[in-house]
């Protein structure tokens, strides 16, 4: 395992994840997502409003990706693919993301920005499950942990380069540095073509350096759709009578992360739309909220080390449902600021010590499997956070409303997870 660990192959495949934020911050939460609620889809006839559309378009996009990721994950894995099948649903994603470019600033055209932003986040969540497959080929069960957090820190820092660069040279002011006409959204529609090249130029290194593996289970590539999932069921069940408590975090863990991901999705939307923060600026709070989740995450792990990290996890969704909580009912651009940002120090630690935890409860010899159904379960329920930010809209007439949606998940989460214990022989050395 020294090749396939190499700090080469580890960079390469990092390298995915600071592309990836071209798509998650960029497009989904912090410049497009806000473009389509805001701008395009201002003046919109029905009772409906653009917020609880894209809620509802999100939800969608998740609901086709928990059907789809178990059928498609296990072919990738089975046949040895996973990198063909990473580059695909890659360039995929960078299609969608230059595609929105054609999305003008009428209500008119809101429609096939939804369209394109839930076939992006479907693209990009099955992209997503090879890659985090990959971790495997990049590691050692030794270092699968740190690896795991490289990763994750460069999809932060990736973001944060991006967000200033595309607020500095084209949304500032009027049009940025660069002077790209404002007229019809011109200079957000240049940011998808900036975030797609972006993301297939660090796409890249991953596709070249690591290699793919030979086939895990030959025969199980001929497995039809409801073969599959039969294999899933039986892998899971096999899971329960090893480690049910390991299945239970599973459970537990695709709720909240299913929260935490809903927190950034629509972060930004809420900002304009309900706080008053310029749609500028709130490119600027995207850049210190990833400053502030990557030390939370820092402070989080070496917390994590002393109290384990359990106990970081359900502090951390305590944090966030205490500041979700004050955010329903407070008003303003600065206690956004406040309130949000103080809720974005508990989404790293959240993720980060959710990863670790999961590798803590693998039975020995069983980690990269467990990696792979951490995956599909997150993906079973990521239509719940979207689509209930989109009915608290609805049924309550106001787009603040969409809040308590997924406060409701992230509780949902922490009543799951406050059962999980860790089996006697868990092993932080694979952490």
């Amino acid at each position: 395992m020294a090749d396939v660990s190499s700090r080469g192959r580890v960079f390469a495949w990092g390298l995915w994840d600071w592309g990836s934020s071209a798509y998650n911050a960029v497009i989904l939460t912090f410049v497009f997502s806000v473009y389509l609620t805001d701008a395009v889809g201002r003046g919109l006839p029905g009772p409906i409003d653009a917020g609880a559309w894209l809620g509802y378009a999100i939800g969608g996009a998740g609901l086709l990706i928990a059907l789809a990721a178990p059928v498609l994950g296990q072919r990738s894995d089975a046949a040895g693919r996973r990198k063909f099948a990473t580059g695909v649903w890659t360039a995929c994603t960078v299609a969608t993301m230059a595609a929105l470019f054609a999305v003008r600033e009428d209500w008119r055209w809101l429609w096939l920005g939804l369209v394109l932003l839930a076939l992006g986040s479907i693209f990009y969540e099955l992209a997503s499950v090879s890659y985090n497959a990959m971790l495997v080929q990049v590691s050692t069960p030794a270092t699968m942990g740190r690896i795991s957090g490289f990763g994750w820190s460069m999809g932060y820092f990736g973001g944060i380069v991006q967000l200033l660069g595309v607020y500095l040279l084209l949304i500032a002011g009027d049009g940025g540095a660069l002077g790209v006409s404002t007229a019809d959204g011109l200079n957000i529609r240049v940011v998808a073509l900036v975030a797609a090249a972006w993301f297939a130029v660090f796409a890249i290194p991953l596709l070249v350096v690591v290699p793919e593996l030979p086939p895990a289970d030959p025969g199980a590539a001929r497995l039809g759709v409801a073969g599959s999932y039969r294999k899933l069921v039986h892998d899971l069940r096999d899971l329960y009578r090893a480690s049910p408590h390991t299945v239970y975090f599973l459970g537990a863990s695709a709720l909240f992360r299913d929260g935490l991901a809903a927190v950034f999705t629509f972060g930004a939307v809420l900002a304009v739309t309900v706080y008053g923060i310029d749609k500028g600026d709130v490119l600027i709070f995207g850049v210190a909220a990833n400053v502030v989740s990557a030390a939370g995450a820092l402070t989080g792990g070496a917390l994590e080390d002393r109290i384990g990290p359990k106990a970081v996890i359900m502090i951390s969704l305590v944090g966030l449902l205490a500041a979700g909580v004050v955010l329903l009912f407070v008003s303003g651009p600065t206690m956004f600021w406040i309130f949000g940002l103080f809720l974005t120090l508990f989404v790293g630690p959240a993720q980060s010590s959710s990863r670790t935890f999961l590798a803590r409860l693998a039975p020995p010899g069983r980690e990269g499997q467990l990696f792979g159904l951490y995956a599909t379960t997150g993906r079973a329920v990521s239509f719940l956070a979207p689509t209930l930010f989109g009915v608290a809209i609805t049924v309550f007439g106001a787009q603040r409303a969409g809040i308590a949606g997924i406060l409701v998940v992230l509780a949902a989460g922490l009543v799951a997870l406050a059962p999980v214990r860790a089996p006697r022989n868990a092993h932080p050395s694979t952490v």
